[in-house]
């Protein structure tokens, strides 16, 4: 058939496809707007209400003695053959059983698996990555450097470049969306894998089209979608600013700016450290230097804009094709995640090969169920790989 021809058949496809995706984007940004004005009031009560609190400071110094806890494992980086970028990583149980892989979340590190790297390492090689963007790995500033594909690619040459042709991968919030992707277009590298609360995109985008509260419960991702404000907005200080002398002339607190002989930003955490600590919707128990091992790199200079990257890379691919998904998966949910409606467990099934999805809603648990919830998680895992693990 002529190309001319062929070009004719699909412009009315490509003139629709186009109006949809001009649609979407009016309306992601329209909510945008509406989150930050709601996200802003929430500042501006917060700065109004603690008058002698400044809204920025000076980064954490030192990391929390947790992070260097040896029972976790051993700190290493390796670099990416795909990007050249270095991540950072905790290895433990080397020589023990095939590769356990572990992707975190957001607003997380890799110290958000403590509780399984100790659990499993005696019977796998555990490896908890920061992804890239986040902690100590490489965090390229560019909104393109954090697509979908860039991350998968990351993963595949995380499983390569330690020896490994295939893993059991973990994953939770982000790290699982990521995995959900990642085993659709690497099968061959993942021999099972146990997901934490996330759906896969596209399953996640059906879902949300027709059940309109999922929308309300992801309001804060319209947030990220904007430029600069989400960052000074989730940069609230937390430390009382103290008055004194400078080399020129003391420190004073104006708006946004630290002023004084350092302008630094602090770029956390009292949003960031409600998200964490709420009794509610936070991860029960968490001890303060728990806490800081999470706010620590996030106080550094730069330290959101990685992780807000991922988001604003959220929709970037928008409509998705449905997928069938196959790789053998332990899914984990929490009855009461406030972020994610019980119903996507559902929808997840019904988009999986028969009897390759295992699912378990735990009664009461909420979204952090790693930290929550990890004896439990432990139990379902070391049954779903039992036969692998003998």
């Amino acid at each position: 058939m002529p190309e001319l021809v062929v070009t004719a058949l699909l412009a009315p496809s490509r003139l629709t496809l186009k109006l949809l995706r001009t649609f979407m984007w009016s309306l992601v940004f329209s909510a945008a707007l509406v989150a930050a004005a709601v996200y802003g009031c929430i500042a501006l009560t917060h700065v109004l209400c603690r008058p002698r609190r400044g809204c920025c400071g000076r980064p954490r110094r030192t990391p929390p003695a947790c992070l260097s806890d040896p029972t976790l494992g051993e700190h290493c980086f390796l670099t990416l053959r795909s990007s050249g970028l270095r991540l950072h990583f905790v290895s433990a149980g080397r020589g023990n059983g095939p590769l356990m892989l572990f992707l975190h979340g957001f607003p997380e590190n890799w110290f958000s698996w403590r509780y399984q790297l100790r659990e499993f390492q005696s019977r796998c090689h555990v490896v908890a990555v920061d992804l890239r963007g986040y902690g100590s790995s490489d965090a390229p500033r560019d909104v393109d450097c954090y697509t979908i594909d860039l991350l998968m690619a990351d993963v595949q040459d995380v499983i390569l470049g330690l020896g490994y042709s295939k893993c059991v991968l973990v994953a939770h919030d982000w790290g699982a969306l990521l995995a959900w992707n990642f085993s659709i277009y690497y099968p061959s590298l993942v021999e099972r894998m146990v997901v934490v609360s996330a759906a896969p995109m596209s399953v996640y985008q059906d879902y949300s089209m027709h059940h309109i509260g999922q929308f309300f419960r992801s309001n804060y991702m319209f947030l990220f979608q904007l430029p600069w404000l989400p960052e000074k907005l989730l940069s609230m200080s937390d430390f009382q600013v103290q008055w004194g002398e400078g080399p020129r002339g003391g420190w004073r607190v104006v708006g946004w700016e630290w002023v004084g002989t350092e302008a630094r930003v602090l770029l956390c955490t009292q949003i960031l450290k409600t998200t964490l600590t709420h009794h509610k919707r936070g991860i029960p128990h968490l001890t303060s230097n728990e806490l800081e091992a999470f706010l620590y790199d996030f106080s550094q200079p730069g330290g959101l804009i990685g992780p807000l990257n991922y988001y604003r890379n959220l929709f970037r691919n928008f409509p998705l094709e449905p997928q069938e998904l196959a790789t053998p998966t332990l899914l984990l949910w929490g009855e009461k995640d406030p972020y994610f409606e019980q119903g996507l467990v559902g929808a997840i099934s019904s988009h999986f090969v028969p009897g390759r999805l295992e699912a378990h809603i735990f009664p009461g648990a909420g979204h952090w169920i790693p930290q929550s919830h990890p004896k439990e998680m432990h139990q379902c895992m070391w049954a779903f790989l039992q036969d692998l693990l003998d």
